[in-house]
């Protein structure tokens, strides 16, 4: 089927829609700038551009940051159509390359990042010298729809249809403490013991007791002596004596010195998935790394 575009009915720079979705996305033009990789002034004038093209005012500027106005959330969602038109266009030409080179963008937590993937790409790239990574380093669900990332590493099964994913196993968390930390903690039952403790938690600490509670582990607000939204960041504090940390017994297990508190409680189970785009399945440059991964996690989980 062929369609006429009315090109002349098209009053702005399509380049200034990505600006502002960026902005309404982040709140601000510096967020914004470094996830578009501009600087401030670039997407500030894009914006004004934007504004000036359609004669409508987009946002409001204030000391919090950039907020929608009433016809900038109405313009929202046809942009974030036009986002995910554009994600599909890229995913179905990468769907076609046959050749294992070019940039992998992988979306995994910190944590991962940081303790399980630096041995498992750079075993890759031996194999693979074509192929590029970037990492889409995040402890939040990145939106592979809209192209954020061509893999990425979750707890959480996807029930989006266009998104292929392999469960890779299941791993179990523990709680874990500094040597010095754990000896200024008393006898008794693994209720006892963490009930004395200062918790270093990595979400809100309302959320965090009803995430614990849910695996019949109880705690208290007043317990969360810190938090981060960095799972790094919380596992170091651990390690330098702030508190009890919740960890992967497979991140734990490179630790040998941290001491594990409670260990009668019962394990937080952790589901690994991976999890890719429908549309670039056959790409060999995505299959390659999606296969490598899976086949390397299999073997962490495993304990090889």
């Amino acid at each position: 089927m062929h369609l006429c575009m009315d090109w002349g009915a098209i009053k702005f720079d399509w380049n200034h829609i990505r600006a502002f979705l960026a902005v309404a996305e982040t709140g601000s033009l510096s967020a914004a700038a470094r996830r578009l990789g501009q600087t401030q002034p670039t997407v500030g004038r894009q914006i004004a551009a934007l504004e000036s093209d359609l004669d409508v005012l987009l946002f409001d500027r204030d000391v919090r940051g950039m907020r929608l106005t009433p016809a900038g959330a109405d313009m929202l969602d046809h942009v974030n159509a036009m986002a995910q038109a554009a994600a599909q266009v890229t995913q179905v030409a990468q769907g076609h390359g046959q050749t294992a080179t070019g940039l992998v963008r992988l979306a995994v937590s910190d944590t991962m990042a940081a303790y399980i993937l630096p041995p498992i790409l750079t075993q890759i790239r031996a194999e693979a010298p074509g192929i590029e990574f970037e990492l889409v380093v995040s402890n939040e669900v990145t939106d592979l729809r809209r192209r954020d990332a061509d893999i990425a590493l979750r707890h959480l099964r996807p029930t989006q249809g266009d998104l292929i994913a392999r469960k890779i196993g299941e791993s179990s968390a523990a709680f874990y403490a500094a040597p010095s930390y754990a000896a200024g903690l008393p006898d008794g039952d693994g209720a006892t013991v963490l009930g004395a403790a200062q918790i270093l938690g990595f979400d809100e600490p309302a959320r965090m007791v009803e995430a614990f509670k849910g695996f019949g582990i109880a705690t208290r607000v007043e317990q969360f002596a810190v938090t981060s939204s960095s799972a790094v960041a919380v596992w170091e504090l651990a390690r330098a004596g702030a508190g009890v940390a919740i960890m992967t017994r497979e991140i734990a297990a490179k630790f040998p010195e941290m001491v594990q508190i409670a260990p009668d409680l019962p394990p937080v189970p952790i589901p690994l998935w991976l999890v890719s785009h429908r549309e670039i399945q056959h790409s060999a440059r995505i299959r390659t790394v999606f296969d490598a991964l899976a086949r390397a996690l299999t073997g962490v989980l495993a304990g090889e």
